[in-house]
């Protein structure tokens, strides 16, 4: 094969907890983790060239080692030895820096679209561990899906799917950065912590109010003090209709469960009017192998 196209789907927390600190800096965490119907189209051919090529519609991206796909392609041709090139056009979708893991799926996707392009006849469990080493995010974002997420992210447990519902995912113009994040956290003297156990016995018992009444994420509130447009957009959807909403990762950008499809409509249709947002989707869960069939990926906000 010379030439394949993937699709990188993006992801959110439906709980994200942290249990502890490590002596390396890096937190311990325990997160239930669901892939969502949002992603990115990755190009990947052949080239004669002994090099990477990378081009992308957003031109603040980095097209060199700096992105992951760049190294997810270079990790596979320097451990095999391959002296073709891989010349890959991106189209970015998901949100960037916006707690939903795009590069570590657009890297998951350059692993896998390297074993086949190149017969590498890696299994998917070669393909997690060799994803680690880009990222603690990038195992899953081979396997996708629901799943408990633990240690700093590697150790994981696939979980049932949750009820279908309508996902609205709002990403505001605001950014935070991840290290500052996880700053104030470690500085926190209270913590509120989510029901992680609670909301796997929702989705064993496929009961979507228990998983939305034990949902959280323990980086919010921290957050929400640096980027306030995150309570309110949160605020906007519980006030339309949402069971829950809630920021995923580290931010900013917040996301609502619906039941009914007019009511994220009303929500999606007040907070598009809002300067203060760059991109409003609504999409549902997606499940590999097979997407649920909600909504089509539409970009309905400003900024694409």
């Amino acid at each position: 094969m010379k030439q394949i196209k993937l699709k990188a789907y993006g992801k959110i927390n439906l709980g994200l907890d942290i249990i502890g600190k490590r002596e390396d800096g890096y937190h311990e965490v325990r997160m239930i983790m669901q892939t969502v119907g949002i992603y990115d189209r990755l190009y990947m051919e052949r080239i004669a060239e002994d090099r990477v090529l990378l081009e992308t519609n957003l031109p603040y991206l980095p097209t060199g080692e700096g992105n992951l796909v760049c190294r997810a392609v270079e990790l596979l041709r320097q451990e095999f030895g391959i002296r073709q090139g891989v010349f890959i056009r991106l189209q970015k979708f998901i949100p960037v820096a916006a707690g939903m893991a795009g590069g570590s799926a657009d890297a998951a996707a350059a692993l896998v679209g390297m074993n086949v392009l190149f017969r590498l006849r890696l299994s998917k469990e070669e393909l997690m561990k060799r994803g680690l080493r880009l990222g603690a995010d990038v195992p899953y974002c081979i396997i996708r899906g629901t799943a408990l997420s633990e240690g700093i992210g590697e150790k994981l447990t696939p979980l049932p799917a949750p009820p279908d519902c309508y996902v609205l995912i709002v990403k505001p113009k605001a950014s935070a950065s991840t290290r500052l994040v996880y700053e104030r956290y470690d500085a926190c003297t209270s913590v509120c912590h989510p029901d992680i156990d609670t909301m796997i016995r929702g989705l064993q018992q496929k009961d979507l109010s228990q998983i939305a009444g034990a949902m959280g994420n323990v980086l919010e509130p921290v957050t929400v003090a640096e980027c306030p447009v995150i309570g309110e957009i949160k605020q906007t959807m519980l006030e339309k209709g949402a069971l829950q909403a809630m920021m995923t990762g580290s931010g900013t950008t917040v996301f609502g469960l619906f039941q009914k499809e007019e009511e994220a409509e009303l929500a999606r249709e007040q907070l598009r009017q809002d300067m203060r947002i760059r991109q409003i989707y609504l999409t549902g869960w997606f499940q590999p192998p097979q997407h649920l069939p909600i909504r089509k990926q539409t970009a309905k906000g400003k900024g694409e």
